[in-house]
């Protein structure tokens, strides 16, 4: 899959206000600050496209990114991160809920794991999640420059037994150095066949 045309939707709150066409979506989830908008920028060849902050818990609304009007990349609400306060956080619970409960289009889920940290335990919380509700997961590993080879291998190693997942359904990438690109492009050309 090549992303040649990509584009922003919109934003929402609230069921009333997702997409809900017939076009399949590809959720992006993580922690706060794990890199999702800077993944959707790289994928996109768009530095521009999704707002970056250096500022944990930005993200606070679903927003829709529709990419060469074949399929919807989603980027979720970051987790983990506190400082907005009790009634964000519980709100988070909510809209995330109503997301996946809402949506009879998605396909793929793509967990984003920072690779020097690995799976926290919210992590593995939203992997049960998924794994109860039978969405499949991809686990991209992101900010893969800030570490060795070595050490990037021992980690996905570490990694794929502490969630019992399988290394082929693990990718590595780095925004920074734009790698990793064709590893998600070809996970995602397996599940919006």
């Amino acid at each position: 899959m090549r992303f040649i045309n990509a584009k922003f939707v919109k934003s929402a709150t609230k069921v009333g206000e997702f997409v809900n066409d017939e076009l399949p979506q590809v959720a992006i989830v993580g922690r706060s600050n794990v890199g999702k908008s800077s993944l959707i920028n790289m994928l996109t060849n768009n530095s521009k496209l999704a707002k970056t902050s250096r500022t944990p818990g930005r993200t606070r609304l679903v927003n829709y990114f529709n990419i060469n009007n074949q399929f919807y990349l989603v980027d979720l609400p970051g987790y983990g991160f506190n400082q907005a306060g009790r009634t964000i956080a519980s709100g988070w619970d909510k809209i995330m809920d109503d997301y996946f409960s809402s949506n009879h289009t998605l396909k793929l889920v793509l967990l984003l794991l920072d690779c020097r940290i690995g799976a926290t335990a919210l992590d593995k919380l939203m992997l049960d999640y998924l794994a109860e509700h039978d969405y499949p997961a991809l686990i991209v590993l992101t900010k893969t420059d800030k570490i060795s080879k070595s050490e990037l291998n021992a980690q996905i190693q570490k990694i794929s037994a502490d969630i019992r997942y399988a290394k082929n359904r693990i990718v590595s990438t780095s925004a920074s150095k734009k790698q990793g690109v064709e590893n998600v492009a070809t996970a995602l050309d397996e599940f919006l066949k």
